[in-house]
This record gives C-alpha cells, sequence and structure tokens, in this order.
C-alpha cells in the first residue's frame, strides 16, 4: 500500500498575523482539493493568540506584545522565536473522522520526534499536549472545517522560557515549560538543533499518519 503524500512547507520567520492568513488560504485550497495534505512548519516574532476557550485572566501581561483571538481550540498561548510551529493541513477523510484520534496522533508524531532527539516524553491524562519530566515541551490547538484541519502544535526548541511568564500557558495554573535545549536535546549549537528538530518532526508525522513526506518550496504569502 503506497502512503500518502504529505508536502512540508519549511517557512522560516513568518509574522502571526501573515501565517494565520497564510494557513486558512492553505486550507482553503485543501478543501477545493487544489493541495495535497501539508505541514506547514515555521516559526513566528513574539506574540500572545487567545483560542476559543481563554480565560482573560490568563493572560498575565502583554509586555507591548501583539495579542491575536483565533478559532483554534485551548486556551492562551505564547509564539516566539526558537519555538517550531506546525500548521498541520489535512483532510481527515482520508484517515479518520475523529478529532480525537486527530490530537492523540499529533502528541505522537511530537513523542516520537523527541524521541529521536533524546528526550522521552509523554501525553499527561486528561491534558491536550506533550511533557517530558512533568514539564511541558509542546502545546496542540487545532481548528478543523469540512474535517480540515489547521492551527497545530507549538514544540519549543530555543525559546526563551521566561517569555511564558506573560501567560498562564494553557491555562494550566503552575505549568512548568520546558524545550529541546533545556532538555538536552541532541544537537551542537543552535542551528544544529534546530535543523535535527524539524528532521525529527517530519520523520515523526510520517510514522504517526503513515504519509509519504517530502519538502517543497512554500508559495508566495497572500497579499
Amino acid at each position: 500500500m503506497t502512503a500518502r503524500p504529505l508536502d512540508v512547507l519549511v517557512a522560516g520567520r513568518v509574522p502571526y498575523r501573515a501565517a494565520l492568513e497564510w494557513q486558512r488560504s492553505l486550507a482553503q485550497e485543501r478543501l477545493d482539493g487544489r493541495r495535497n495534505d501539508l505541514l506547514l512548519l515555521l516559526e513566528h516574532d513574539p506574540v500572545v493568540t487567545l483560542g476559543r476557550t481563554a480565560a482573560s485572566a490568563h493572560l498575565l501581561r502583554s509586555d507591548g506584545i501583539d495579542v491575536v483571538e483565533v478559532e483554534r481550540g485551548g486556551d492562551v498561548t505564547y509564539h516566539g522565536p526558537g519555538q517550531l510551529v506546525g500548521y498541520p493541513i489535512l483532510d481527515l477523510t482520508a484517515y479518520r473522522q475523529d478529532l480525537h484520534w486527530y490530537l492523540r496522533s499529533l502528541e505522537e508524531a511530537l513523542i516520537d520526534a523527541l524521541a529521536r532527539l533524546g528526550i522521552p516524553a509523554a501525553r499527561e491524562a486528561g491534558r491536550t499536549g506533550v511533557w517530558t519530566g512533568g514539564r511541558k515541551i509542546a502545546s496542540i490547538g487545532v481548528h478543523v472545517k469540512r474535517w480540515v484541519t489547521w492551527h497545530g502544535f507549538a514544540l519549543n526548541v530555543t525559546t526563551d522560557l521566561t517569555a511564558f511568564d506573560r501567560i498562564v500557558p494553557c491555562g494550566i495554573s503552575g505549568v512548568v515549560m520546558t524545550s529541546v535545549t533545556r532538555e538536552g536535546g541532541r544537537g551542537t549549537g543552535e542551528e544544529s538543533v534546530w535543523n535535527r528538530t524539524i528532521d525529527a518532526v517530519i520523520a515523526g508525522f510520517e510514522r504517526a499518519f503513515e504519509v509519504s513526506a517530502h519538502r517543497v518550496e512554500p508559495a508566495p504569502l497572500p497579499a
């Protein structure tokens, strides 16, 4: 059986609002049948995003950075430099029309990726995301329209973890955030860890979703 194709767009640093419109545009192309499934990988300038269930009390301060309300599930989160953000745009009718399965599969892809970096990671009962040693290393929040997904995950790689002091991450009081570098992920130097993490995440997606990934050149951002 031939694995489903997965296009991977590695886009570098893209401002959050521009990336939001970009993924909405890509999702519409997937809905229209004009694209394969794809995984958009990038990082953002500092931004706080508020999901559909975000509580205002969980934004402690913004420090002047952008705050954006979005359609994804979940509470409040932070994105910034050194954090690998992934937006899978998948048509779940070709997999399973089951959001619980999809969330657990995203977690599995990231757990697999972290294992490749030498970091033992796991789920935590009753909570969405990925954890290591009781510390949260990846957050997940998704949106689905007619079974096509967008939004996705944020994996801390070389992130300045003090940036999370602005918020109650994902609305979980007392949570300790961590990163690939904090946990001693394999690699020598920031760039090496970053590139190894991208490769590991792509491999994790191939295994968790039973797809065949190949990198393609990013399309221009919508005007």
